[in-house]
């Protein structure tokens, strides 16, 4: 799974005299120009053409050189799957972000997209009621996306791929390495990821042996339905059980727990059980799940016996929690620039001081493993 993310990653950037070149790809043409409208309201972006169809969008990549292609998945003639993988067979680098519908096609086609090498996706607006509350959601949705994957390197102009990434710690970035700092029985496993997470996790969560002796809890940035359908896919995949939390769903042992898409998911004590529990109060960090939510509730129930892993994801949720866990005693894991698909959320964690290690995707597991 990790191949499919290695064609996109560690592409240049572009300089900060220039803009974010955009090819937009759709069969209508409302959709075409609502995107182009609000792409084009950012400074940052330009658009620089578009087109109905994926055979028409592969000649275009030739002539207009993209960075970012928005693709429909179904289109006439070619649709957005086999657009994808002629792009990513052509151009390597391009970043391509889907777009999806909130059913469970919508969700399980975004799925293979992902796998097939998508950088990302967005879901489509639906019900919002007119052109300007559209073009409002677009714009809350899609320009962060597109925007991500071009904020300035801090190493190298040429990284190095995931599969040579070799374990890096923070002192090797000349960063504070933070001490463990708890003497005892690690408990629980708390994970946070959002952008590269499906193929993340996919690579990470077969990983875990049948008998691992803790549970894991994972926050995915994730609509709802989106999630079941990851936890299922894991969970074919895994050695350990993989399921979507539900309002009371056990942490045992062995057991991985996905928050639902739609809900915070919070780890309470009932007896002598810990499980999960749900709600749908107001977004955190503009999330829900929110990792933040999640991390404090673990802070709460297993305080320093926690071990943290930070995955790759736009943004700096998990920041908080992260904070609350590392100040107890909780060893903290955050996966390095390199294999993420956007250092986001594991970057705010390391420039925080907070990771005790940081490693490439293949080596997180292993780290886990040795603390447990």
């Amino acid at each position: 799974m990790l191949s499919t993310v290695s064609a996109f990653l560690n592409s240049e950037s572009p300089s900060a005299d220039r803009k974010i070149r955009v090819l937009v790809v759709d069969d209508s043409v409302v959709i075409r120009r609502l995107v182009t409208h609000a792409l084009s309201e950012d400074n940052g972006i330009e658009v620089v053409g578009s087109a109905p169809n994926g055979a028409i969008a592969l000649q275009r990549i030739t002539q207009l050189k993209p960075e970012v292609v928005t693709l429909d998945i179904e289109m006439p003639e070619m649709d957005g799957l086999e657009a994808l993988r002629q792009i990513r067979k052509l151009h390597p680098r391009i970043r391509v972000i889907m777009f999806s519908t909130l059913t469970e096609r919508g969700a399980a086609v975004t799925f293979e997209a992902l796998s097939l090498g998508a950088s990302d996706y967005v879901t489509k607006a639906a019900n919002v009621g007119s052109l300007e509350k559209s073009m409002l959601a677009l714009r809350w949705e899609l320009v962060p996306k597109v925007k991500q994957f071009f904020r300035s390197r801090t190493d190298s102009k040429t990284a190095s791929s995931p599969a040579a990434a070799k374990p890096t710690t923070i002192a090797a970035a000349g960063i504070n390495m933070r001490p463990a700092g708890f003497p005892g029985r690690r408990k629980v496993v708390a994970i946070g990821v959002s952008t590269g997470g499906p193929n993340a996790l996919a690579e990470i969560i077969p990983m875990f042996p049948k008998n691992f002796g803790v549970p894991i809890v994972i926050v995915q940035h994730m609509p709802p339905l989106f999630t079941r359908l990851l936890a299922d896919r894991l969970d074919s995949i895994s050695q350990i059980r993989v399921e979507e939390a539900k309002e009371g769903s056990r942490l045992e042992a062995g057991k991985a727990l996905i928050a639902a898409g739609g809900f915070h998911m919070r780890v309470g004590k009932v007896a002598d059980a810990f499980v999960v529990k749900q709600d749908d109060g107001p977004p955190v960090n503009s999330c829900r799940p929110a990792v933040d939510v999640l991390f404090n509730s673990v802070a709460t129930a297993y305080g320093g016996s926690a071990i943290v892993a930070m995955l790759t994801g736009m943004g700096a949720d998990g920041l908080r929690g992260t904070e609350t866990l590392a100040g107890m005693g909780a060893y903290v894991v955050a996966q390095d620039e390199a294999s993420s698909v956007v250092w986001g959320m594991p970057g705010a964690v390391v420039k925080a001081g907070l990771a005790n290690v940081t490693v490439d995707l293949r080596s997180i597991v292993p780290e886990i493993l040795k603390q447990v």
